[in-house]
């Protein structure tokens, strides 16, 4: 995030991701939204922060004497605050569930504002209860251990269809999850907060039942 930017817990209350994904669409980032299968677990959390990646690939078994963890307890330890573990897994999503309530738990502590996975999560009841926010893939018991291991952690992935890079910018709503590119995040903020202003005036003049085709020409929003 550059210097300029407000903080990350303004910005959370003022932006949505439906803007977000125009503004996005309009500068020619047409793939920035994650699958739709990917939901929060709480309709009403809302993320934005930088994004911290891990990705896990398929296993089948644990060696002896190994960590099968031992990537995503570093990653989880090395969270600093308005960080966003963005999970991708190989494969079907329904294999594991590389998330669930001691990795909330940790990370909540390191100041972390939330977790995105096209994976399963598990543990929900106990994370509704912490009111971290946590966008999943779908709901299951399975353990990663012996199913998937996470590979190496801060590197480009992908998850539910988007490419996502360590310090790119996640916005997560009921409506879905948008990835900003790092090197366009002020640019695109910008944009989003004047489009949300000409769209306030639009919705004012549409509830004094002005016509549609009047308000978009002055204000070109819909």
């Amino acid at each position: 995030m550059t210097p300029s930017l407000p903080d990350f817990k303004t910005l959370k209350h003022s932006l949505y991701t439906a803007v977000l994904s125009d503004v996005l669409d309009s500068m020619g980032y047409r793939d920035q939204a994650m699958r739709p299968f990917v939901r929060p677990l709480d309709d009403s959390s809302v993320l934005f922060g930088r994004a911290r990646t891990g990705y896990f690939m398929n296993t089948f078994s644990v060696a002896e004497g190994e960590n099968p963890y031992e990537h995503e307890i570093a990653l989880i330890d090395d969270l600093k605050p308005d960080d966003i573990v963005v999970l991708g897994c190989d494969g079907p999503t329904t294999r594991i569930a590389p998330w669930g309530e001691l990795l909330s738990t940790a990370s909540q502590y390191r100041g972390a504002t939330g977790c995105v996975t096209d994976g399963l999560v598990r543990d929900t009841r106990q994370i509704r209860e912490m009111g971290f926010p946590v966008f999943h893939g779908g709901i299951g018991p399975l353990d990663s251990r012996g199913r998937g291991k996470m590979m190496n952690y801060d590197l480009p992935i992908q998850c539910a269809g988007v490419t996502v890079c360590a310090g790119d910018l996640v916005f997560g709503d009921v409506d879905g999850v948008i990835v900003i590119p790092a090197s366009m995040a002020g640019q695109v903020i910008e944009q989003a907060l004047h489009k949300i202003e000409q769209e306030n005036h639009t919705r004012d003049e549409l509830a004094r039942g002005l016509l549609l085709g009047d308000v978009y020409r002055k204000y070109g929003v819909l």
